[in-house]
C-alpha cells in the first residue's frame, strides 16, 4: 500500500497560505482598487485619504493585505511594523467613518467572487480591523 503524503519518511505537503489560496498579489491588488474606487466618491471618508499619492496607498493597503494573509513582508521591510492604530491616529475616525469604509470594502470583497469560506474568512479579519480603527465618538 502506497504511502500518504506526509507518512513515514515523506515530508507533509507545504501548507499554501491564505494569500496564495486566494490568488496572490493580482486579487489583493484587485481588491484594493475596486476599495479606492468607492472611497474616492465617498464624502465622508475620502478627505482622509492622499489624493496626491492614491498609487502610494494602493501599494501600502495591497502590501498590508498581502503580508498579513501571508504573502511577501515587503510592507514590514519598507515601513516596519504596521502599527495600524498608531498609522491611524492622526484621523478621525468615526462610527460613521469605519462604516463609509465597510461599505466601500464589502463592495470591493464582493466583486472577488469567493467562496463563501475565504468571503467569511477575509471579510472578519477587515471588520474587526476597521471596528479596532475608530479612536472618536460621533461629533
Amino acid at each position: 500500500m502506497p504511502s500518504q503524503p506526509g507518512g513515514p519518511g515523506i515530508p507533509p505537503l507545504p501548507q499554501r497560505s491564505f494569500w496564495e489560496h486566494l490568488g496572490g498579489r493580482p486579487t489583493f491588488e484587485r481588491l484594493v482598487r475596486r476599495f479606492y474606487d468607492g472611497v474616492q466618491t465617498d464624502p465622508i471618508i475620502w478627505p482622509m485619504y492622499p489624493a496626491d499619492d492614491l498609487e502610494g496607498a494602493i501599494q501600502r493597503l495591497t502590501g498590508f493585505l498581502e503580508q498579513y494573509w501571508g504573502g511577501p513582508t515587503t510592507y514590514s521591510q519598507e515601513r516596519g511594523h504596521p502599527r495600524l492604530r498608531m498609522r491611524h491616529q492622526p484621523f478621525t475616525i468615526t462610527p460613521a467613518a469605519r462604516d463609509r469604509w465597510l461599505v466601500h470594502m464589502r463592495d470591493a470583497v464582493d466583486s472577488l467572487e469567493l467562496s463563501a469560506l475565504d468571503d467569511t474568512t477575509l471579510w472578519d479579519y477587515l471588520e474587526r480591523a476597521a471596528h479596532a480603527m475608530v479612536n472618536s465618538s460621533e461629533a
